[in-house]
């Protein structure tokens, strides 16, 4: 079965998760995007603080879920300490509309 793994991650990681994701020999493919976070599950800095939200990037990555836990697990090993944080969805349908 198909899953959209979501992995939401701090600016600054932006340059170094695309090359790891497009030399992932298990990942065909991504989208990115810029996205604000809210609430208080992440840390956030005074500035943050102030306008309600903080910055972060979100890439979406269609997987087979077996390749799911390769995917996590080299993450973890890469990018020790970084908090990125990851929703797997179950993906009902996908395709290209032509």
């Amino acid at each position: 079965m198909k899953c959209l793994l979501a992995l939401i991650v701090k600016p600054s990681l932006e340059a170094a998760l695309s090359d790891w994701l497009l030399l992932h020999p298990q990942i065909d493919g991504f989208t990115s995007q810029l996205a604000s976070g809210h609430g208080a599950g992440h840390a956030m800095s005074i500035s943050e603080q102030v306008e309600g939200q903080r910055k972060q990037m979100i890439y979406w990555v269609e997987l087979d879920d077996e390749r799911v836990k390769t995917v996590l697990d080299g993450l973890s090993s890469s990018f020790a300490g970084a908090e990125i944080h990851y929703w797997q969805l179950p993906l009902s349908a996908s395709g290209i509309i032509r």
